[in-house]
């Protein structure tokens, strides 16, 4: 049986999350640990006893999600199951960061201060109010594609995330986001809604993040993942640093093609997922994408143990 893990992305962030894992497994307290170190300041104590809202702010939501996903990675691997049971890693947006840093490509420190350099330029590349992010619900990708390119109307309005056939988000300036909000229910979208998010991720009005991040990522040292990594970009396996380097740039402005990433997998083997850290939004999304796939939320020292015993069993 063929396995991939995959690390969830902005959405996920709850507090507390992360903090039963902390408790129970040293070598999941020490991710935390590095985080704080890496940052100079005690994210963990936002994570597990701030206020939502800043949680959600998203150059504290990146780094918060990433250190989550590593701490339920590290206490997987002190249960003995470590990324060699995997044959895919992939994650949604921020979440391919957390996949790399398990895969080896990253420090946990590097993956780390890499999100909060990406979280602060995405917020800062659009003035707050100026871009917007809406789901489309009951279209597929290229429905969804056409909708956005008739609510353009000379502004930016792109599919941002391609997340499975019933969902697609798209993301540009707020006028034609609620152009493409009314379009879509002439063209028979179930709902369709502004989502509450500070910037409008994946589309061209990101360029000036992408600039910021092409910049950041010269700086620190990427390893080929011990997994191929399925590209977010690309929706496809890759394993060459240099390829993963360039990628993660696009990927700022480029679309989640999370629906063709699930299928990729599928099409490679893959039969069985854990979507690990913060929640299980990923796991609603694959089953969505294809039925025929079983996934299980790893999250907490409950779900490790269950995760475990699967393999056992």
């Amino acid at each position: 049986m063929s396995r991939a893990f995959v690390f969830p992305g902005q959405g996920a962030q709850t507090i507390g999350m992360g903090k039963a894992l902390a408790e129970a497994y040293p070598a999941a307290k020490a991710v935390f640990d590095e985080v704080d170190d890496a940052l100079g300041e005690k994210l963990s104590t936002l994570i597990w006893e701030g206020e939502q809202d800043a949680l959600t702010l998203t150059q504290n939501a990146q780094p918060a999600l990433m250190a989550t996903s590593l701490a339920a990675f590290r206490a997987l691997e002190a249960e003995g199951v470590g990324i060699d049971a995997a044959s895919y890693v992939a994650g949604h947006s921020l979440g391919e960061y957390s996949a790399l840093a398990a895969a080896g490509a990253f420090s946990v420190s590097d993956a780390a201060r890499l999100l909060r350099t990406r979280g602060l330029a995405m917020q800062q590349a659009v003035p707050v109010g100026e871009g917007a992010m809406a789901a489309l619900l009951g279209l597929d990708f290229e429905t969804a594609q056409s909708v956005a390119e008739e609510a353009a109307e000379g502004d930016v309005c792109q599919a941002a995330n391609d997340n499975d056939p019933s969902q697609v988000v798209v993301s540009g300036h707020r006028a034609a986001v609620e152009r493409a909000v009314e379009i879509a229910k002439g063209h028979g979208a179930k709902r369709a809604m502004l989502l509450p998010v500070s910037a409008p991720f994946h589309c061209a009005l990101m360029e000036p993040a992408a600039r910021v991040m092409a910049e950041a990522l010269d700086d620190v040292d990427l390893n080929r993942p011990a997994v191929p990594l399925v590209s977010n970009v690309r929706a496809s396996a890759i394993s060459d640093p240099t390829s993963i380097r360039s990628l993660l740039v696009e990927q700022v402005t480029g679309a989640v093609r999370w629906r063709e990433s699930v299928l990729c997998m599928a099409a490679n083997g893959v039969s069985e997922v854990w979507e690990i850290g913060a929640g299980k939004a990923l796991c609603g999304m694959i089953r969505r994408i294809d039925k025929s796939l079983t996934c299980q939320a790893v999250g907490t020292p409950e779900t490790v143990a269950s995760a475990v015993a699967s393999l056992q069993g």
